[in-house]
């Protein structure tokens, strides 16, 4: 696995906007354990490929690359998401669920945390509202009151909202395969009864966020400059559109300790209609936040 380290960001400033977010993830670390985290067409893809059957690297990485263009043609779909984090003998994961507006470049994930290790649930769930530049959150806990959210700007976040939320943002994880370099053509599988193609490679978060659609290019300029390593180990599977039906990638975050991420996004229902709407201003906390 290549080593993707997160760098902590400097100074109270980005150590408060960190807190805002990563603490849900990795607070969840302490005393709990748990597991990771499928979806509807036809014929993969079109790939070249050679007299051993395997894609074409080149067009491979290509046709990696233009799945997030797939999906802003396919207007909007359902998505589930699972986080799993491992450090120290201790697992454990976070699971999300919801919708993606691609072409609005909005969405709307309900996140649940694990339960403590007696199976008691003992976190609420946390609503995330995702839109370019910003995370909000509510049921955030950490001194925030019920009925009020907490706006993150993902564009100052040292990860880009890649780690942070315990879920990454659908249409991030999309537009950092447009930086895929190193593409392999696995074979065709299938993901909840759609045959798809399987890739495997590494993408260049540096390279995604030059190439990256206006709304998602700040977030990944945040992470390209936050982590020691631009390089991120993924898993791709694309349906007969070129859409991503699921997608994993694997980071290390470092935390008060190493702590090995993996991020598996499942994306299906498409075309059905998402509604984000967004918190008015007296609604958002601008109290401190806990640590």
């Amino acid at each position: 696995m290549v080593v993707h380290q997160h760098r902590r960001p400097r100074g109270r400033a980005g150590g408060a906007l960190l807190a805002a977010g990563v603490a849900l993830a990795v607070s969840a670390l302490s005393g709990c354990a748990g597991a990771g985290g499928g979806a509807g067409d036809d014929r993969p893809p079109a790939g070249k490929t050679n007299k051993a059957g395997k894609a074409d690297k080149a067009d491979a990485a290509a046709v990696v690359r233009g799945a997030a263009d797939a999906l802003a043609r396919a207007g909007s779909a359902q998505a589930r998401t699972a986080m799993e984090m491992a450090t120290g003998g201790t697992r454990v994961t976070i699971r999300g669920e919801g919708g993606v507006d691609f072409k609005s470049r909005m969405g709307q994930l309900l996140v649940m945390l694990p339960a403590d290790v007696k199976g008691k649930a003992e976190h609420r769930p946390i609503t995330e509202l995702l839109v370019p530049g910003a995370l909000y959150m509510k049921n955030r806990g950490a001194g925030v009151p019920d009925d009020k959210w907490v706006r993150v700007d993902t564009t100052a976040l040292a990860d880009g909202n890649l780690v942070t939320g315990g879920a990454t943002d659908p249409l991030i994880a999309a537009e950092l395969l447009r930086g895929a370099l190193e593409v392999t053509y696995v074979g065709e599988t299938e993901v909840a009864g759609t045959k798809v193609r399987h890739y495997r490679g590494t993408t260049d978060i540096g390279r995604a966020a030059a190439s990256a659609s206006p709304e998602a290019r700040g977030a990944l300029e945040a992470a390209a400059k936050g982590f020691s390593t631009d390089t991120v180990p993924f898993d791709a599977y694309l349906d007969g559109e070129g859409r991503l039906r699921k997608v994993r990638h694997r980071f290390t975050y470092v935390n008060n300790g190493v702590i090995d991420v993996s991020s598996t996004t499942l994306l299906y229902g498409f075309g059905t209609p998402v509604t984000v709407v967004l918190p008015e201003s007296r609604d958002i906390f601008a109290g401190k936040i806990a640590e």
